[in-house]
């Protein structure tokens, strides 16, 4: 699920509410998975992974991840992403252009505290990415976070919230034939220009 926090009002956040609760009520899992690509400028290519958009907060769209990740590293060389969200229980994807940076410190103590304290030891134990030896070597270090960390027990500096503002979104919805509509908005001196693009 997404939490929705003083929603923008303008046409394409409402929009996206509206076949955000359409898809809910057509029983949509994993409703809140996005896809986000970056660019990785050391080696000019270009990666994709899902992540858990965990808030949409006014024209913010937030979630959260190791801030020593290889993502991590391409955001901060190359801040414009590009997101793709698909949703089968209604047919519809969604793209985004948008520019990413960090929430500020805190929103992402805020959200940490809010988590389970398993949740909460992964990120801690956790060096995202990095190579290991086994799968039993990430285990034990969980499990001995894990064992050790209280309810004062603080959101480390190498794990927070990454925030996107996007600047185009394109709402394609697939029909019989392959009459698909594809309905965008892009942003043009901070007013939304509104088109239809063929199928």
């Amino acid at each position: 699920m997404i939490k929705f926090l003083n929603l923008n009002s303008e046409k394409p956040y409402t929009h996206f509410k509206t076949l955000y609760k359409k898809a809910l009520e057509n029983g949509q899992k994993g409703i809140e998975a996005i896809s986000v690509s970056s660019y990785d400028k050391a080696s000019s290519e270009v990666e994709a992974r899902y992540v858990n958009l965990k808030y949409i907060a006014n024209n913010e769209w937030i979630f959260f991840s190791n801030y020593h990740s290889p993502k991590a590293n391409q955001f901060e060389s190359h801040s414009q992403v590009s997101i793709l969200i698909y949703w089968a229980s209604i047919n519809t994807q969604i793209r985004m252009k948008a520019k990413i940076y960090k929430t500020s410190i805190e929103f992402s103590n805020e959200h940490f505290q809010s988590r389970t304290k398993e949740k909460n030891a992964l990120a801690i134990s956790s060096n995202q990415s990095q190579v290991i030896g086994s799968f039993e070597e990430v285990a034990k270090n969980f499990q001995e976070t894990l064992e050790y960390m209280t309810p004062e027990t603080v959101r480390p500096d190498f794990w927070g919230g990454y925030s996107f503002v996007p600047y185009y979104f394109e709402f394609w919805q697939g029909h019989e034939n392959r009459l698909n509509k594809r309905h965008v908005f892009e942003q043009q001196d901070k007013a939304w220009e509104e088109k239809l693009l063929q199928p």
